[in-house]
């Protein structure tokens, strides 16, 4: 994770801090509730778990459709999340750990010590995944000359390692998660120094490792790419020259998840909470050009960026039930003072968001091994919770696998404004991948996440007894077997 921090200050117990981010994102862990027989419902103040109604909310505006309910986990999916194994990711990340530094300026050819030892092992690996998937898994090491540049004061060769599982009916349609597996110590710019990296970002890279190792012998009906980048710490280098390479083939993205620092549990005040991961979601697009980014400003669009609905979507498929955690939404770009790799993708135009543990100990980031009046620094293995970090997998793995097996988001959704009418109006094209069918959803302004759904068959358009003015709306299709993919939010036309 790439940022300017220093050592940090010791900081009192806090014991209301988890609780704050529980009572915050508490509306993501239950259900919309509503009129159960599928002809209006009425709006509900958040999901179950919410604390108190929100009286600008409370049963307005009533509407139709039916509560909208978290997708069902099917039985492969089940049986995939089954699989992920706590002792292969701890296996993992000590063995990146142990290359001493891995920083991007370290050596490329040292066998034993440095960044090109870590990518020749990561590699290793990802090609045993591989000789299991029938040849539907393919790995490269793509690389290129970093000519200097900040953090960068020599040309540097920037290599990424990455597993393509190639989709069998929608290929390309493409789904990324990665973590990145340079480090840091203290001085962004020491080289030399141990930097054992374990939570930032061994924990990342050994999700990712755990998924293509997993998902190597599935066939996905879309393409899902599994990377270890380097660079980050000085720059998100290795991913903006992988998002550079799918744009360049024309690759169509639909999402990336970066997974950085998401090995720990306990924060710095010793409070642990292993059930948790946060997932930043940005809001207004930043390639948006001006007229777009008007537009969406007067509908009041600013929530429903492309980005905030994957978010929407991984709280509807990753739930607590289905991967034993508990996704805690974050509208913002990434935390104070730090940055990840998910935005190098959201700077190419592609929708990306970040995972990472509830609350951070900055005593073992971007530090120095070292013991001062008694206390550790340095990100050692030791400081790892590995059951976490599976559960933080078993999240990427349902919102992957849901998306892959689910048809593209639907195209050019519009909301029709010609007239003035209490009633909806929307139209869209079909997207990539097979959809059976397509469903609107919808909740009142003031809500985060969608509340009810409105299965409206295989058309190209819909009107809806619901006033546009009074709510937000998004059209999502689904597919033959129940995947839906994530909504899309219409603009005027």
């Amino acid at each position: 994770m790439s940022d300017t921090q220093p050592t940090p200050a010791q900081t009192p117990a806090q014991p209301s801090r988890r609780a704050l981010l529980g009572t915050g994102a508490a509306a993501a862990a239950g259900l919309a509730v509503g009129a159960a027989d599928g002809s209006r419902a009425q709006a509900a103040p958040g999901r179950p778990g919410a604390r108190g109604a929100d009286p600008s909310t409370e049963g307005w505006p009533d509407g139709p459709g039916r509560p909208l309910r978290p997708q069902r986990a099917d039985a492969e999916l089940r049986a995939l999340l089954r699989e992920v194994d706590p002792r292969r990711i701890q296996a993992t990340v000590e063995r990146l750990a142990a290359f001493g530094t891995r920083h991007t300026l370290s050596s490329q050819t040292d066998p034993q010590r440095g960044i090109g030892a870590a990518r020749d092992w990561i590699a290793e690996q990802m090609r045993g995944y591989a000789a299991r998937s029938g040849g539907r898994m393919t790995v490269s090491v793509p690389s290129y000359v970093q000519q200097p540049a900040s953090r960068i004061p020599t040309p540097t060769v920037i290599s990424n390692v990455v597993a393509r599982l190639e989709g069998s009916t929608d290929p390309g349609r493409v789904y990324v998660v990665s973590g990145h597996y340079d480090s840091r110590a203290t001085d962004v710019m020491d080289f030399t120094s141990d930097a054992p990296g374990a939570d930032d970002d061994a924990s990342g890279v050994a999700v990712a490792m755990e998924l293509a190792r997993i998902m190597a012998t599935r066939r996905p009906a879309a393409t899902i790419v599994f990377a270890a980048v380097a660079g980050e710490e000085q720059g998100l280098y290795g991913a903006a020259f992988l998002a550079r390479q799918l744009k360049e083939e024309g690759a169509d993205v639909q999402a990336m998840f970066t997974d950085d620092i998401v090995g720990s549990s306990r924060a710095d005040d010793g409070e642990v909470d292993a059930t948790s991961v946060r997932l930043f979601v940005e809001g207004l697009p930043r390639t948006e050009d001006a007229q777009r980014r008007a537009t969406r400003l007067s509908i009041g669009g600013e929530n429903d960026s492309p980005t905030r609905q994957l978010g929407r979507f991984v709280t509807e498929v990753a739930t607590r039930e289905v991967t034993g955690m508990q996704v805690r939404l974050v509208h913002r770009l990434d935390r104070y003072l730090r940055g990840g790799d998910h935005r190098a993708f959201l700077d190419a135009g592609f929708p990306a968001a970040r995972f990472t543990e509830p609350a951070e100990d900055f005593a073992h980031q971007h530090q120095d091994v070292r013991v001062v009046d008694g206390q550790q620094y340095g990100d050692l293995p030791r400081f790892c919770d590995w059951d976490y970090i599976a559960g933080v997998a078993r999240v990427n793995a349902a919102t992957l696998w849901s998306l892959a097996q689910a048809p593209g988001v639907p195209l050019d959704v519009t909301i029709d404004t010609t007239d003035l009418t209490n009633n909806t109006t929307l139209t869209w094209r079909a997207g990539t991948g097979e959809a059976a069918g397509y469903e609107v959803v919808w909740r009142p302004t003031a809500e985060p996440l969608w509340q009810h759904v409105v299965p409206v068959g295989d058309v190209s358009r819909t009107t809806l007894d619901l006033s546009k003015d009074n709510v937000v709306l998004g059209v999502r299709a689904v597919g033959p077997r129940g995947h839906r993919s994530p909504a899309v939010f219409p603009f005027p036309g």
